[in-house]
């Protein structure tokens, strides 16, 4: 008989002697991993030198990890600084909450940081990275998985989540089953990954615009996936509080795109050179 849910992990730690080995940053770390490697690639393609992005990376990811952290405690700080509940755990990212946009914009920082060093355009590499920073956040999402977190409401479809007891929510002891918004995420990055890839060869997009279409096209599937889940979270004017930064992330891109649709002679000439540059 084949089980038409998907069960839930049996575990997310595991124990090497004293040390706690966590499946949540295993998945980030596959992700950064991951991510790191399409960027190579992409930058080598384009007559960079890949070791340009294992440097930036060594800035991007520990600004993108405290951007991501500060993003969640900044938006629910009821989950740790009220009455019944422990500051401290606020410092506790292996239990979960990270917030892709608070990621991306520290990220940012620490990219452009070391891009400085490098002497290469913010633009440039976020053009290279887009690929790699959408599968890295298809590959960190199940990390959600092992942590029994961020579903979506009960559900009975074939592909439902079966989620254990403690995870379940309060007075929903007897519902077992949640829309895996986790995998409509991760499905949803992987998809826009091919997208961005296809975007690039076909029409060469430069000076930020393929780091514009992925915040187009994630923010766009955040913003359904967001309207399914039921995890703890505040709410504007009837909204949680991630579809209104969708929206504005949104709206900005595409009056980005289309404030850029048709390039500067000026930006043809510094694209000319930089390739110029690069050419052997």
């Amino acid at each position: 008989m084949v089980l038409a849910y998907l069960p839930s992990p049996s575990q997310g730690v595991w124990h090497l002697g004293p040390i706690p080995v966590r499946a949540y940053a295993l998945c980030i770390i596959a992700g950064v991993f991951a991510g790191v490697w399409l960027t190579r690639r992409r930058w080598a393609a384009r007559g960079g030198n890949p070791d340009d992005i294992s440097d930036i990376a060594v800035w991007a990811v520990p600004f993108g990890l405290l951007g991501g952290r500060l993003y969640h405690v900044i938006t629910d700080p009821e989950l740790y600084f009220t009455a019944g509940h422990q500051p401290i755990r606020a410092l506790y990212i292996w239990d979960g909450g990270l917030g892709i946009p608070g990621a991306v914009a520290l990220g940012a920082v620490g990219a452009w940081l070391g891009c400085r060093r490098r002497g290469i355009t913010l633009a440039e590499f976020a053009d290279a990275a887009a690929p790699g920073l959408v599968l890295a956040q298809a590959m960190g999402r199940w990390g959600n998985y092992f942590n029994q977190e961020l579903y979506g409401r009960a559900t009975s479809l074939p592909w439902k989540l079966l989620i254990d007891p403690a995870h379940r929510p309060e007075g929903s002891a007897d519902v077992a089953f949640y829309h895996p918004t986790f995998l409509y995420e991760s499905l949803w990055d992987l998809g826009a990954m091919a997208l961005l890839l296809w975007l690039d060869r076909r029409y060469g997009l430069r000076r930020g615009r393929l780091f514009a279409c992925y915040v187009v096209v994630y923010t766009a599937g955040r913003a359904w996936i967001e309207a399914l889940r039921i995890d703890h979270a505040n709410t504007f004017l009837g909204l949680r509080l991630n579809d209104w930064v969708s929206v504005a992330l949104f709206l900005g891109a595409v009056a980005y795109l289309l404030a850029t649709r048709r390039p500067t002679a000026e930006a043809d000439e510094e694209d000319a050179a930089r390739e110029e540059l690069r050419t052997p």
